[in-house]
């Protein structure tokens, strides 16, 4: 649907530029032939024609179109700050009017016309600088500077340059340098980089909390965003309100340059939330610490509760605007995953693990050294250490440890470090909710095959539960079972054909890690970017280095 708004946008703006064509002396049925309706174009307003090449830059032609936009603008006399914006904003239309409205009348190539008042003005700030005087000596043989009468000669031109239509105020350089600012950053940030922070420890130590981090989102191809009304460099919740900061008013499917192909297994991924697609917010305008339906649902939080208008509001978010989470792509499309006592298997062989890759350790000390296990101490060792639940010298405390860091510990005196199973705490509630049927763990997980683009898989009422969401939620089709069998958009159905590549990703710190292995399989239109580098890093997640 979103190809054809886009291509009526096309054509209303070429019949557009069909009218200025014939207003301004140029052939008209020229503004329907691609490349050189652009060079004309150019030409029409005052640029040489060569310039046109630059629309087609990726990025660049975004700045050179709304360049073109404005200079046409100027062309037809309309100057002021409105006109502008409505010639970048709603360009097609504004075409339409400048080319068809009777009162509208090409007036000069406004490229040619700003040149020379450019120069005017030139001529009139160096009179300002003094540029203008000139130097003299007198009868006693000293040099004195002689003015030529530029400080008068300044007020009067500058003030016959003020009628200029090109003229602008301070106050509009200054509106149009901040919106120029914001529309750059936020065209940079939708498209190219983007700068993130590192919310909890499942990348530790790879990623730590209070990372800042920057993410590629040209590395696995550009993604088109699928809700482009919104409000500049927010990405989905205005600051200290319950609103969101975006518009489905224009709501366009995936759209992607380049392609996802790319990713490598043991990558580090960035993605939106594949299951945060719906949100609670609390109606009292509470804070909650996550705000992600299917967490509730996962932990039994009754769906009454939930869906009670005076506790919560729901909202459904699309892809683009879900939490951005950061993991280790540890399965690709097409893939046999499976984790035996720990070790993932790809295709039934073990792959090489991150090299900080992190387990739940159990530590216990006694008195004699409880002063070495101190939050800086644990920080310098690269351990989070708002994860130790107690320094009670004789209380047990519970780390997330490399092997590393592991065996320092248990080298130090007075100090114990054994292995810790996480699975009666933390195995609940696994992917795919479906304990009859798939009864794993955190560190004993599937075989699963992972969903590869155009790749059929048998589905019957043992096995759906893997695929349930793939056909419901991330490919949209209207899924049901009755009297034992499946049925997919009214057809009884027992085989799938997969729309959309997917991904596995895990955490390296695997026992403190919400990851596929609780919520499932990452789609390719999730998929935001790579991580770049660390620009700033926190101690300890903060700004002091106090854990919270």
């Amino acid at each position: 649907m979103e190809f054809v708004i886009i291509f009526i946008l096309i054509i209303i703006a070429h019949v557009g530029l069909y009218g200025i064509f014939k207003k301004a002396g140029v052939t008209p049925w020229k503004a329907f032939v691609p490349v050189l309706s652009k060079i004309e174009w150019m030409k029409m307003v005052g640029h040489p024609g060569w310039r046109a090449a630059l629309l087609y830059i990726p990025i660049v032609g975004f700045f050179i179109g709304a360049g073109l936009l404005v200079s046409n603008s100027n062309s037809f006399g309309k100057h002021s700050f409105w006109n502008h914006f409505l010639a970048i904003v709603f360009a097609p239309f504004y075409l339409c009017y400048l080319g068809f409205h009777k009162a509208m009348s090409f007036m000069y190539p406004a490229v040619a016309k700003l040149n020379e008042y450019k120069e005017q003005l030139k001529e009139i700030l160096e009179l300002k600088s003094g540029k203008g005087d000139s130097t003299v000596t007198d009868k006693d043989g000293n040099r004195k500077i002689k003015s030529s009468g530029s400080s008068r000669s300044y007020d009067l031109k500058m003030e016959k340059l003020k009628k200029s239509p090109f003229y602008k105020s301070e106050g509009r350089e200054w509106a149009e340098a901040i919106i120029f600012a914001v529309f750059a950053a936020t065209f940079i940030r939708m498209f190219l980089i983007e700068a993130y922070t590192i919310p909890t420890s499942s990348m530790e130590s790879s990623l730590m909390t209070g990372d800042f981090l920057f993410v590629s989102k040209t590395s696995y191809g550009v993604r088109m965003p699928n809700t482009p009304l919104q409000l500049p460099l927010l990405h989905n919740r205005i600051p200290r309100s319950n609103k969101e900061s975006y518009s489905r008013l224009i709501e366009w499917g995936h759209n992607r340059i380049g392609s996802t192909n790319s990713i490598k297994l043991n990558d580090p991924i960035v993605f939106n939330f594949p299951e945060g697609d719906t949100i609670i917010i609390p109606v009292d305008g509470r804070q909650l610490d996550r705000y992600d339906y299917g967490l509730y649902i996962r932990d039994g939080v009754p769906r009454e509760q939930l869906h009670n208008p005076k506790n919560f509001k729901l909202v459904y978010r699309p892809v683009d605007r879900r939490d951005h989470y950061v993991k280790r792509c540890v399965g690709l499309p097409g893939n046999k995953f499976e984790i035996k006592n720990k070790q993932v298997y790809i295709d039934d062989k073990a792959i090489e693990n991150p090299k900080n890759i992190q387990f739940t350790y159990e530590i216990m000390t006694d008195v004699n050294d409880v002063g070495s296990l101190t939050k800086d101490a644990l920080y310098d060792l690269g351990v989070n250490a708002n994860e130790v639940k107690s320094y009670n010298p004789r209380d047990n405390n519970l780390l997330s440890l490399n092997k590393e860091q592991a065996d320092y510990l248990g080298s130090r005196t007075g100090i114990s470090v054994r292995e810790f199973d996480v699975n009666p705490y933390k195995g609940k509630n696994l992917f795919p909710q479906d304990k009859k049927n798939f009864n794993w763990n955190l560190d004993n997980f599937g075989p699963v095959i992972i969903p590869k683009k155009g790749e059929t898989v048998d589905i019957n009422m043992n096995n759906i539960a893997l695929y349930r969401r793939i056909i419901s939620v991330y490919e949209g089709k209207k899924l049901e079972k009755k009297n034992g069998k499946i049925y997919i958009d009214g057809k009884e159905s027992t085989q799938y054909t997969f729309e959309m590549n997917y991904y596995w990703a895990m955490g390296d710190n695997r026992h403190n890690s919400e990851d596929s292995r609780y919520w499932g399989f990452v789609p390719e239109d999730h998929i935001v970017g790579k991580p770049l580098f660390i620009w700033f890093s926190l101690k300890n997640g903060t700004m002091f280095g106090e854990g919270g």
